[in-house]
């Protein structure tokens, strides 16, 4: 009998930071013809962090396994979003692997103006970044996301985002110090 080798997901957000799941076998990826951006869906109103297609774009972020292919607690957790089969990506595992990538569905995107980024949510995000790929990757992290628009909601005092880090002072402050830079 041969086994099926365990399917893997491509985080590119909250998923890069290991403190929010405990999923096997995750190691730093990046993937070609991919990019971020916030979305605002039907389904709550803040945004949500979502990829989209992006011919000559690589965005880094985390794989890990799905065991056994059950892929319920992920699906649950990402309920806004599909996973879609990646192609083109640049990982540090020996064996061929699948893997997938969640994107909001477009059933769910909303245009409407009320949809900010959760401050908790990006500070997780960042905290990730900056551990798992540095000072750059957190700079290449907002480099190759858009939307930002959709403006922010400071609940840093009072965390709405389920899975939000302690984050440091330093942490708070890089966040900060580029959504100035960028405008936001």
């Amino acid at each position: 009998m041969t086994l099926t080798p365990d399917p893997f997901f491509f985080g590119y957000g909250s998923l890069v930071n290991r403190a929010t799941h405990d999923f096997p076998r995750a190691s730093k990826a990046r993937v070609r013809g991919w990019a971020r951006v916030w979305r605002g869906t039907s389904l709550r109103k803040v945004a949500y962090l979502s990829a989209t297609e992006a011919p000559g774009v690589e965005i880094e972020g985390l794989i890990a396994a799905v065991p056994g292919a059950d892929w319920a607690a992920l699906d649950a957790r990402e309920r806004a979003y599909a996973r879609h089969p990646l192609a083109m990506v640049s990982h540090y595992h020996d064996e061929p692997l699948s893997i997938m990538i969640y994107k909001v569905e477009p059933h769910h995107v909303s245009t409407e103006a009320d949809h900010p980024i959760l401050l908790s949510y990006l500070d997780t995000v960042v905290q990730g970044f900056l551990r798992e790929f540095g000072e750059a990757g957190v700079a290449r992290f907002f480099e190759t996301t858009s939307g930002w628009e959709v403006g922010l909601l400071d609940d840093r005092d009072a965390p709405r985002y389920p899975r939000a880090q302690p984050v440091s002072a330093r942490e708070r402050g890089m966040v900060d110090a580029v959504l100035r830079e960028i405008g936001v």
